[in-house]
């Protein structure tokens, strides 16, 4: 008998978010499979749940219990998350004695001293973090040694292990880079986070607004324009969320902006014409790193809309709000969310608040506006 409840569910529209703690993983579900997961919870047996299911669908008794042990299989049982596992043991690997490039960036007031065995390593991590580069210093307050061995790329922090990833899994790497940044900026452990979005991040100072949306629909690009009329830039691909606040916490690293959209941000910011330039293969774009106009890194601001922004060649401007069910397939695949049985009633409680829109445009200064109005809650 089952009376531990080993999910979460919240109703959304017509449907219901469920959330399973042995996988961390969202599902929709129907509100009638939903129901079957609360009452297995209740420690109501199978065989009655089963008769009662056969006789509002229609279906064999029978049928009905295979469906059922399914549903409590993949609840209960302990899902195997092993990740990959490094064949050789380097919990006793030693620090590379020299580094080809040390970079020291500031952020707040915190010194952060990163040293990478070579430019491979200086390309996964420094375009973003460029324009935090201060002088050499001997002073810091965070170490990171980053370094590939044997095909494995590592992380030190102050002299301990992080981790070790191979080339397939190298955002992930990335990410946790990003995570360790935002710990020792913002000072919460990893699980103080209730999320990370892939998500664009602009702010009015008072509250902020996230963009999403596919890879090339606009979401950095919009950005840019936004902050050079009047808004903020509080985070770009990388878009942390606190536990406490349930708010979204400025992240420093530059705004990403691809080939295509130089043409348009070029009359903006003439800069971009001389910056570097980034083949990233593996993602198939090349990018250029424009700098944030954040200036306080410490901010932090509450959230209480996602926008999906696609930008459309010849469109008219379209500002719809969406389903809650329609945006949440759309915001979880590509966020990190806490694993923590606590975080994530969070989050669903978060998401629950949100009102969430579909925003298409061809006319920067219409989408500007429209922005402006969702800012003032005049949509």
């Amino acid at each position: 008998m089952k009376t531990q409840t080993n999910f979460l569910s919240k109703t959304a529209d017509d449907k219901t978010i469920v959330w399973f703690e042995n996988s961390n993983e969202y599902i929709i579900l129907e509100n009638t499979t939903a129901d079957i997961l609360k009452r297995l919870s209740k420690g109501i047996s199978v065989n009655e749940i089963a008769e009662a299911l056969s006789k509002k669908l229609s279906v064999p008794k029978e049928k009905a219990i295979d469906f059922i042990l399914d549903l409590e299989k993949r609840v209960y049982e302990p899902k195997n998350n092993k990740l990959e596992e490094i064949i050789n043991d380097y919990r006793d690997i030693e620090i590379p004695k020299v580094f080809e490039f040390t970079k020291y960036y500031k952020i707040n007031n915190l010194i952060f001293k990163v040293s990478f065995l070579s430019e491979k390593e200086l390309s996964l991590v420094h375009p973003k973090f460029s324009h935090l580069v201060i002088d050499n210093s001997d002073k810091f307050d965070v170490e990171f040694d980053v370094f590939i061995n044997n095909k494995f790329i590592f992380l030190f922090v102050d002299q301990k292990i992080i981790g070790a990833w191979n080339n397939k899994n190298i955002h992930y790497f990335q990410g946790k880079f990003s995570m360790l940044l935002i710990q020792k900026i913002h000072q919460k452990e990893e699980d103080e986070w209730m999320g990370v979005f892939h998500a664009s991040a602009v702010s009015n100072e008072k509250k902020s607004i996230l963009f999403l949306g596919d890879s090339g629909n606009g979401k950095s690009t919009s950005l840019a324009l936004l902050q050079a009329n009047g808004f903020t830039c509080l985070a770009d691909d990388f878009v942390p969320m606190d536990v406490e606040k349930r708010e979204v916490y400025s992240f420093p690293s530059a705004i990403s902006i691809k080939k295509n959209s130089l043409e348009t941000l070029l009359p903006i910011y003439p800069e971009l014409e001389t910056s570097a330039e980034y083949n990233f293969k593996r993602l198939n774009k090349i990018v250029r790193y424009l700098k944030p106009n954040n200036k306080n890194y410490f901010s932090h601001l509450p959230c209480n809309e996602l926008v999906f922004i696609k930008y459309e060649k010849n469109s008219d401007l379209i500002c719809t709000k969406i389903s809650k069910v329609d945006a949440f397939q759309q915001l979880v695949p590509d966020s990190w969310l806490s694993p923590k049985k606590e975080n994530a009633q969070i989050f669903l409680d978060w998401f629950d608040s949100l009102t969430c829109y579909q925003l298409t445009y061809s006319n920067n200064k219409e989408m500007i506006q429209t922005v402006s109005k969702i800012f003032n809650n005049e949509l």
